[in-house]
């Protein structure tokens, strides 16, 4: 049990470190631990919603991994970041709304992971560490990047809150779209995929860390 745990959660502290010690300076780790926690309560109205829509009503892979996977679960990630970070004095870097984000899906993909690890075995935690915990991180970098554009550099505000939810959504569901329809040949798509979210994702990074420094830099000068 304590090995499940270990190996459930282990992938999702080693993201959430990657992505917060790139800051440069550091944010309040109790707003990243609620985030985190509310991250991994969703769980479970999702897990009852997907269960309810998969036996009631299945329209087909392409209805299941958009609306019902990709849909749900990007909404509600989406919704708390808005009810949660949105309007937090702490959410004052662009930066910021890829810490939050990330520490919300993580939250997420982690009691997801203990759970499908308790039922089939830790010989999977590899493979879900992989693929599975990392595109939930990368889809709370695509989220954080665009909630990070409105709140803080107010550009397009209402457009970049929309892509906020709509490109995580899309992605997602692309994601569960190939495993759902490649069953034999899934790794030859999706490991390209995975490439290129990981590229987009670190660009993203950058781009809002170099955001950061332009910050530093100019409170800097205006103290001098």
């Amino acid at each position: 049990m304590i090995a499940v745990l270990s190996a459930g959660i282990a992938p999702a502290i080693a993201l959430m470190a990657f992505f917060y010690l790139r800051k440069h300076y550091s944010e309040p780790l109790t707003l990243i631990v609620k985030t985190f926690i509310f991250g991994a309560l969703l769980v479970f109205p999702l897990m009852f919603l997907q269960y309810a829509f998969k036996t009631e009503l299945y329209l087909g892979p392409l209805f299941h991994a958009y609306i019902v996977s990709g849909m749900t679960e990007e909404f509600f990630k989406w919704f708390i970041f808005m009810y949660v970070v949105y309007q937090h004095t702490e959410f004052d870097t662009h930066y910021d709304g890829i810490i939050y984000a990330v520490s919300i899906s993580l939250g997420f993909a982690s009691l997801e992971n203990i759970m499908y690890l308790l039922s089939h075995g830790i010989e999977y935690a590899l493979t879900r560490a992989i693929f599975p915990v990392s595109s939930h991180a990368l889809f709370g970098v695509m989220m954080g990047y665009h909630f990070g554009i409105a709140k803080i550099i107010k550009r397009r505000r209402t457009w970049n809150i929309f892509l906020a939810l709509c490109l995580p959504f899309f992605l997602h569901g692309t994601y569960n779209y190939i495993l759902q329809t490649n069953n034999e040949y899934w790794p030859f798509i999706l490991v390209p995929f995975m490439i290129f979210l990981w590229a987009v994702g670190l660009y993203r990074v950058r781009v809002a860390s170099k955001e950061i420094q332009s910050d530093a830099y100019n409170q800097e000068i205006t103290v001098k």
